[in-house]
């Protein structure tokens, strides 16, 4: 995959975020697919001003540990990898173009950083089902 280190824990990707913050992860085949074509707002048909990311770093109020924000947070966009075996996880690093129609920031200047493994998926999603209620809503 493509000349990037990989990342193979959960716990190596914790290390990472923690050692290096404005860090992002995104789900696509990879950089090279993605340099020069930003996201697509699929409903309107409108492009957007960069790349569809999801935020590493815990918000300020987030008083759990570093791991559990970054299980949860790969585990919001899992079924992007699931739905198109060429696309993996990966983090990137870049300047916040602005937000999209789920207020998720798009990123242009993008600097990939590393793949993300599919074993590090799985160990997300298994300490995110441990370590959550996942699946409640805020209406119960």
């Amino acid at each position: 995959m493509g000349g990037l280190p990989t990342i193979k824990s959960l716990d190596e990707l914790t290390e990472l975020v923690e050692r290096r913050p404005g860090l992002y992860l995104r789900y696509s085949k990879g950089p090279d697919a993605d340099e020069g074509r930003p996201s697509v707002d699929y409903e309107s048909g409108l492009e957007l001003p960069g790349l569809s990311v999801t935020v590493l770093d815990a918000e300020h109020w987030w008083t759990r540990s570093t791991h559990d924000w970054l299980a949860r947070q790969m585990c919001k966009y899992t079924h992007l990898a699931d739905q198109d075996e060429e696309r993996h996880a990966w983090v990137l690093t870049g300047r916040v173009a602005g937000r999209g129609p789920d207020h998720e920031p798009l990123i242009d200047h993008v600097e990939p950083v590393a793949w993300i493994d599919d074993s590090v998926v799985e160990q997300a999603r298994d300490h995110y089902e441990k370590a959550f209620d996942a699946g409640r809503d805020s209406t119960g």
